[in-house]
């Protein structure tokens, strides 16, 4: 009874926040998109995690920006950012770490401080934010645009990603964010280290893992999604699961995929549909959707099951400002 007490109290938790925003929470949007806007250089392996280093007031600033814009969950400025990249760039161990947890820091205190001002005037009108501290995949790391293809090479087995991603997962943890999302996972392999590792670590914080997707089928490995949620299904440490930062055209399908698949929430946060060119670090020309678009389509992913819905590259705040409209607008004011 404990131990299902256990998975309840840590799905309940996000479940509930879920009801409160009216059955659909919205997750911010692009990050690095809106740093670049606001005039820093991220051309770089570590790519929007330099701001924690050059620029963490870029970071404070783009938080409130979402949060004012009506995000229900603001995602921390971690994905790219890892010890190993940190030390690369001659940083000692110990502030690689202090890095870390500053990314949690800064958006909680950003969270902490736009619900203080809206508190004094009317928060009918927001939810108080929670803050997921982001977990980018092995291949993120690796700035080789593997989060997209899925093959980390023979020498990359279970036990490495669990080293690779251990030490992280603990400062993060420790710095204190409500959620933990791990973010643009290619494989079943990954996933089965994410699941271990917090069993392992026994982390008590709700997690939601997200999967990339190049074709609109399978993970970007070509495994099947039955075979890497049945990896997921299994943890009672995964609260939600989902897609990120694949085109917003194939979200709807694998909406319906997911729902077949699992009882868990299912998170969904597409990029505008632009297509990033992992070696050679640019946007290719492509079919993107503006935000209406991303409006009318987001509405269809709530109804289809979806209850957490964002952006991820290249969407901005006047993304989320649309999606909060039409996701739950409606709901505010009762809570």
């Amino acid at each position: 009874m404990g131990v299902i007490f256990e998975e309840q109290s840590r799905v309940g938790l996000l479940e509930d926040f879920i009801e409160k925003a009216g059955g659909c929470a919205v997750i911010d949007g692009g990050f690095a998109t809106q740093l670049e806007l606001h005039g820093a250089s991220i051309n770089d392996p570590l790519w929007s995690a330099l701001c924690l280093i050059d620029n963490p007031h870029l970071i404070s600033k783009v938080h409130l920006e979402y949060l004012e814009a009506g995000a229900d969950i603001i995602v921390t400025s971690s994905y790219q950012a890892t010890l190993p990249g940190f030390i690369s760039r001659g940083l000692s161990l110990e502030q690689g770490e202090k890095l870390l947890e500053k990314s949690v820091k800064l958006a909680t205190k950003a969270r902490d401080d736009f619900w203080e001002s809206v508190e004094k005037i009317d928060n009918n009108l927001y939810n108080r934010a929670l803050v997921a501290a982001s977990i980018g995949s092995y291949g993120a790391y690796l700035a080789d645009g593997s989060e997209y293809s899925g093959y980390y090479g023979p020498d990359v087995d279970l036990n490495k990603l669990k080293d690779f991603h251990r030490r992280r997962l603990q400062v993060l943890v420790e710095a204190g964010p409500d959620l933990l999302a791990f973010e643009t996972i290619p494989n079943k392999l990954e996933a089965q280290a994410v699941v271990e590792l917090l069993e392992e670590e026994n982390i008590e914080i709700p997690s939601w893992i997200c999967f990339s997707s190049v074709d609109g089928v399978n993970a970007p490995s070509g495994e099947s999604f039955k075979e890497c949620l049945e990896v997921l299904n299994a943890s009672k440490r995964i609260a939600a699961v989902g897609i990120n930062c694949a085109p917003p055209q194939f979200v709807h399908d694998l909406i319906r995929k997911f729902k077949e698949l699992t009882g868990k929430v299912i998170v969904v946060y597409p990029n505008s549909g632009e297509i990033w060119d992992g070696v050679a670090k640019r946007w290719l020309p492509s079919k993107c959707f503006n935000d209406d678009k991303f409006k009318v389509f987001a509405t269809r992913w709530r109804d289809s099951g979806a209850k957490l819905i964002g952006g991820c590259c290249r969407t901005t705040p006047s993304t989320t400002r649309g999606l909060s409209k039409v996701l739950k607008r409606s709901s505010l004011g009762s809570n």
